[in-house]
């Protein structure tokens, strides 16, 4: 029997050459349902190479057994993977981690940069015919020199982003977390806040956490009521870290003066009346998406497939237990 693969969505090169040379390769082109994905495994599938979007649940994963061996990710996220299920089940599930990094702090600068400064707002107005030469007090924004950038979450990503924010002038402060210290070239330049605090005196937050229990709807109606009526939210995290209704609010009703935002809550639709803001900066999910790092993420995707196809730990692995607790031997 030949291994297969199951992709749910084309990927860059270079993993259709990588993953044609261990495997036949099977793309679906779309994004499924629970109950096609699960049909579609139980044909008989080795391993899935899966997008953030594919619902990887136990009913999925039950339905790929005693065939699927590891679920690949093309993404560095893992939240919509069932881990417990899939640890329990012997499927390991590989990753994209550390490579997106740079990417995604460009990103949310430039999502500050045009939130703060109204720059899609302005191109909106030009193409309208509202432009009608400079004027003392049209379309001001925020001055980002000397500015607080809150970092909220500061990981890899979030000190990313506060190296950019010092470069051009501003102040830093993160919330506080008990993990590492900041690295060496941050240290004394960046101030450590409880949330609370720097939600209240920040004049950008900027988001950097994971999904989970505790993050999901971090950012309520009571956080952004404690904003600055003057601030700008920006989030490339997770679209459901901020209760987006709450934000719609918060746009139209002056809580806050502006969103950057690259997620959303119930990706890709978005809340009512958030279209409709024109403080709101709304990118779709552009973080990672340049041609190098997409190209990056399409090799280790692969490689964490070929690993497991080959009967060795993806390199990439969120659950290794799970293959130490008894790896079948490669077809």
């Amino acid at each position: 029997m030949s291994r297969a693969v199951l992709c749910t969505l084309p990927l860059p090169a270079p993993a259709p050459e990588r993953l044609a040379a261990a495997a036949e390769v099977r793309v679906l082109g779309h994004i499924p349902t629970e109950a096609e994905l699960a049909a579609e495994l139980a044909a008989g599938v080795d391993v899935l190479c899966a997008q953030l979007r594919d619902p990887v649940t136990t009913a999925v994963l039950d339905a790929g057994l005693p065939r699927l061996r590891a679920v690949s990710l093309f993404s560095v996220g893992y939240d919509n993977v069932d881990i417990a299920a899939a640890t329990a089940r012997r499927v390991v599930i590989g990753h994209t981690p550390g490579v997106l990094t740079d990417a995604t702090a460009d990103c949310a600068l430039g999502l500050m940069i045009a939130a703060a400064r109204r720059l899609c707002e302005g191109d909106a107005v030009t193409r309208a015919g509202g432009f009608h030469g400079i004027e003392p007090e049209f379309m001001l924004g925020l001055d980002l020199r000397d500015a607080l950038l809150g970092v909220v979450g500061f990981g890899r990503i979030g000190q990313a982003l506060a190296r950019r924010a010092l470069a051009c002038g501003m102040r830093v402060a993160h919330s506080e977390h008990g993990g590492a210290p900041p690295p060496v070239d941050l240290d004394g330049r960046v101030t450590a806040m409880p949330l609370e605090r720097l939600l209240g005196e920040a004049d950008v937050v900027s988001l950097h956490v994971p999904l989970s229990d505790a993050t999901r709807h971090l950012i309520d109606e009571a956080a952004l009521r404690r904003m600055k009526p003057t601030a700008v939210l920006v989030n490339t995290a997770r679209g459901a870290v901020v209760d987006e209704r709450a934000l719609v609010r918060a746009l139209r009703e002056g809580w806050i003066a502006a969103a950057g935002l690259d997620v959303y809550e119930d990706e890709p639709r978005l809340a009512p009346g958030l279209v409709e803001c024109r403080n709101a900066v709304l990118a779709p999910h552009l973080g990672s998406a340049t041609v190098r790092t997409r190209s990056t993420m399409a090799a280790m995707c692969a490689d964490n497939a070929v690993a497991a196809l080959q009967g060795r730990v993806p390199p990439h692995c969120v659950n290794p237990s799970a293959w130490a607790e008894g790896a079948p031997p490669p077809r």
